[in-house]
């Protein structure tokens, strides 16, 4: 059966969603024995997928509430859903977390909580560290995401601002145990980063949390600075005794979700080359990925077409201009300039989530034609890359991709597939 590379692209980023999906991995890694009873909470983009899952799956007396972010609920029955926003924290998160906290409180030592972690945890499930407001924790990470920090160095941030992160939600539960099943969309599968770690040792500081700030830019009030120099600021660390009856375990990580790709790109007769999960400037990073679709292209190195190019991770993009658009749009874009039409090489980029950003799109879809199509319309790419426009610029071409909520998240998924020229 024959199929269009557009159509083969689309394939492939189906499979990595379906690979990290709740209803696919959840099961397996619960406890044999799932006739207890059980209090579950939660936060992520996948939480309610992941509550539904469990509703299906356990066979005890279940109970709890999870948060995850708008319209990416999930019918549920015994388990409370309340939506919250991301990725910057509104006060339906705010609420929602102290809820939580009360839920978890003056447990015994033969109760047990199930936690269901995924990323977006991190503004989901926002409560501000006494004397910190909203207001402080949403204009930081307002400033932190158009900075260009990284996942890690934001999280250390929220970390230090919160009353539940880092660690502190698996102190509330002491003595109770608490098993955390958690989908990853970080770069290294780090527990202590993905969502902020609420449940998990952190052994970041507020020493750091300041000298991110700083090299940033990012200007705080003389409350927060104050509050990052108070020794109550410290997380949890390694060794304290609240989290020896804390367990986790990862349940999906990008790696499963590229591998499923893969699998199927080979299926349809194609050499996959995955380069893993990357971090760094959206821009330069699909600089990097046109070097080696030029090189296969040319000379054949470091794998033979047809093939494909998989990546994962998450980039970040530093705002400079005005447009609209998500990572994976401006990591387009950027390679749309990059190779300017090279024949027989067509790419994907989309997050996971089915939300580029803060976008109505997962991501968008970039063929041999669109450097061409777009200057036909006016479009200059190189200014529209300034102008950080890569929503309006593959709008234009009809080319967005849009899946709506997908209720999993490991993170961005990049493909470039490179068609065999023809003789």
């Amino acid at each position: 059966m024959t199929t269009t590379p557009q159509a083969l692209l689309s394939d492939l980023f189906a499979s990595a969603i379906d690979a990290a999906h709740p209803r696919q991995v959840l099961a397996d890694h619960l406890p044999a024995d799932r006739s207890g009873r059980a209090i579950v909470i939660g936060a992520g983009k996948a939480a309610a997928a992941m509550a539904e899952a469990i509703e299906k799956a356990w066979q005890g007396e279940i109970s709890g509430l999870v948060v995850t972010r708008y319209e990416h609920g999930a019918d549920c029955q015994k388990i409370e859903v309340v939506e919250a926003a991301h990725p910057v924290p509104d006060d339906a998160g705010e609420r929602v977390a102290r809820r939580v906290l009360e839920m978890v409180s003056g447990l015994s030592e033969s109760d047990r909580v199930i936690f269901l972690l995924s990323g977006g945890g991190s503004s989901l499930l926002a409560l501000p560290a006494e004397g910190i407001s909203l207001q402080d924790k949403q204009a930081i990470n307002k400033a932190l995401l158009r900075s260009g920090a990284t996942i890690g160095e934001m999280n250390c941030v929220r970390k230090h601002l919160s009353a539940i992160k880092g660690g502190r939600l698996a102190k509330a539960c002491w003595p109770a145990s608490v098993y955390t099943y958690a989908i990853s969309d970080v770069p290294g599968d780090e527990a202590t980063v993905i969502a902020s770690g609420p449940t998990v040792a952190d052994p970041t500081t507020s020493a750091e949390a300041l000298a991110i700030l700083a090299r940033y830019g990012i200007d705080i009030p003389a409350h927060v600075r104050a509050w990052l120099q108070d020794p109550r600021s410290e997380t949890v660390k390694p060794g304290d005794p609240v989290l020896s009856r804390s367990h986790f375990q990862l349940i999906a990580r990008p790696q499963q979700s590229l591998d499923a790709a893969a699998e199927r790109a080979r299926a349809a007769g194609y050499t996959p080359l995955i380069l893993g999960d990357l971090e760094g400037e959206s821009r330069e990073v699909a600089k990097v990925h046109a070097g080696i679709a030029r090189q296969i292209v040319q000379h054949g190195q470091p794998i033979q077409p047809p093939c494909v190019i998989l990546s994962g991770g998450e980039t970040t993009v530093t705002v400079r201009g005005n447009g609209r658009g998500g990572r994976n749009a401006e990591f387009l874009l950027s390679l749309t300039e990059s190779l300017k039409g090279l024949p027989g090489v067509y790419a994907l980029a989309g997050d996971t989530d089915g939300i580029d950003g803060s976008e109505d799109n997962a991501g968008a879809l970039m063929t041999p034609d669109s450097y061409a199509r777009a200057a036909q319309l006016g479009l200059n790419v190189r200014d529209e890359l300034e102008n950080n426009n890569g929503y309006g610029y593959f709008a234009a071409l009809d080319s967005l991709i849009v899946t709506g909520p997908t209720r999993t998240n490991v993170n961005d998924f990049r493909a470039i597939l490179i068609e065999k020229p023809a003789k």
